[in-house]
């Protein structure tokens, strides 16, 4: 096993003489396994050891034992060590995740503050070829895209160091038979017989089956998982020079992205560029994202149909208006958007989708021919005029046809997105009967005439984004 781990280090360059490494030990085989590895070349590569070893709680008197062996060790090895007992439980209650989670969130801590400490160039972790065959599977299983696909990664930054799994292409077996070798007794935790866990029934039924077919099968999954992540950081440096391409706009709680421009990209860059997008809106992707959601964007910026949404986890929605694709989590979608407000005349008002100028003429002047204006008699409606959000139910009387028009359906004529339909001002007068929808359609209600001495002149302008 020996040269095995010797030759992934090298490949990989996973040390550098003279370092500080954090090696964090639970007392089992493979903690224990790489903790005396690392002992037995470190005069070679210059390198001070730190053993770090976390009693979680889970089994009273037997992990508080696990974390007396580790200590015991270090004590006969020379290794410095610091060792730590924490309250998963409390933390998982308070904190409303898994026990698992709760475990490595904690000892994850645990080991940054040792990091920091010491400032360590890196933290060793035992992670072994089985349990990346396991990882990947599970992760296919589940659904994972993009470089999750690739499972545990060889190395990567963790706060002022870089965390590395030098064990990655060796397997139990050679690290149980590394242990009796170098006559090691590790602590067995009963907790990984339990087919209770996900991760131990892929071991304990999945994994021999593969075993069976292929002894070395950790060694053609470890290959792969590094092929997949080198085309995969690829694609994503491709797919970030693309993102500027198809946005629009972009902020903390919400993005919108060209339909078009996005429809442009080869397919290969649209995945990743949603989940570019996905990222920066969760900060970090959450386990309940799965490929199904990516599919079904891609399906949403596909489909001929104008307008759709779909639900994302944790409240975020992707709803697709026309041209436009907007992320935004659900209670920004229309925000705290509903207004009235008494429009004063002369005055200018400010709304989310532009601004509405009001004043009075005295001398003639014909309606505008387009929809940004809209001229009354002040005689002929009920004052005040308002201006407020849409209802369920208005309708507007158009100038020139019979009967009236439902202010949803103006809206889906028009092409306004989804997204700006419930921020959009409707002017009504006093009892609420809807004159103008602005930029978009003026009703026939209080039209002045050529006896008209005096008008409401209202003019309509654009935000620079709608």
């Amino acid at each position: 096993m020996r040269q095995a781990v010797d030759r992934f280090i090298k490949r990989h360059h996973l040390l550098e003489r003279g370092a500080v490494v954090v090696v964090g030990v639970s007392g089992g085989p493979d903690s224990m396994a790489l903790l005396d590895y690392l002992e037995s070349v470190r005069y070679l590569w210059d390198l001070r050891l730190i053993a770090a070893s976390v009693d979680h709680g889970f089994r009273g008197k037997e992990s508080a034992a696990d974390l007396s062996y580790v200590q015991a060790y270090c004590r006969e090895k020379n290794i410095t060590f610091e060792g730590t007992s924490l309250d998963v439980n409390a933390y998982r209650k308070e904190e409303g995740v898994s026990l698992q989670e709760a475990a490595r969130e904690c000892r994850y801590e645990f080991f940054d503050n040792i990091v920091k400490k010491f400032n360590a160039d890196y933290l060793a972790l035992a992670h072994h070829g089985d349990d990346q065959v396991e990882t990947m599977l599970m992760r296919q299983v589940r659904g994972s895209s993009g470089i999750a696909r690739s499972g545990i990664p060889v190395r990567r930054r963790f706060g002022t160091a870089e965390m590395i799994r030098p064990f990655l292409d060796v397997d139990k077996r050679q690290i149980e038979e590394y242990c009796k070798n170098q006559g090691i007794q590790p602590r067995r935790d009963p907790s990984n017989d339990s087919d209770a866990y996900t991760r131990n029934r892929f071991r304990h039924h999945v994994l021999p089956f593969l075993k069976k077919e292929n002894p070395n099968v950790h060694v053609r999954f470890q290959y792969e998982s590094e092929r997949i992540r080198e085309d995969e950081l690829y694609l994503e440096q491709l797919a970030e020079a693309r993102l500027s391409d198809v946005m629009i706009s972009e902020s903390p709680k919400q993005t919108i992205l060209s339909v078009e421009a996005f429809s442009d990209m080869p397919m290969a860059l649209q995945r990743r560029v949603i989940h570019l997008i996905l990222s920066y809106l969760y900060r970090q992707i959450p386990p309940s994202l799965s490929v199904i959601h990516i599919e079904g964007i891609v399906q949403l910026l596909s489909q001929e149909q104008p307008s759709a949404r779909l639900d994302l986890p944790l409240g975020l929605q992707a709803i697709r208006s026309y041209g436009r694709l907007v992320f935004t989590y659900k209670k920004e979608e229309y925000g705290d958007e509903e207004y009235q407000h008494q429009l004063d005349v002369p005055g200018k008002a400010h709304f989310p989708v532009g601004t509405i100028v009001a004043e009075f003429a005295d001398e003639y002047q014909e309606h505008p021919d387009d929809d940004d204006g809209f001229v009354c008699d002040p005689d002929l409606i009920n004052l005040p005029l308002f201006v407020r959000t849409k209802r369920s139910g208005d309708r507007l009387s158009p100038k020139g046809m019979k009967g009236s028009k439902k202010v949803k359906a103006i809206f889906i004529d028009e092409k306004i997105r989804r997204d700006l339909r419930n921020k959009w001002p409707l002017v009504t007068d006093s009892e609420g009967t809807v004159l103008w929808v602005p930029g978009l359609k003026h009703s026939g209600v209080g039209l002045p005439s050529v006896e008209t001495k005096q008008r409401i002149v209202l003019r309509f302008r654009r935000s620079g984004n709608i």
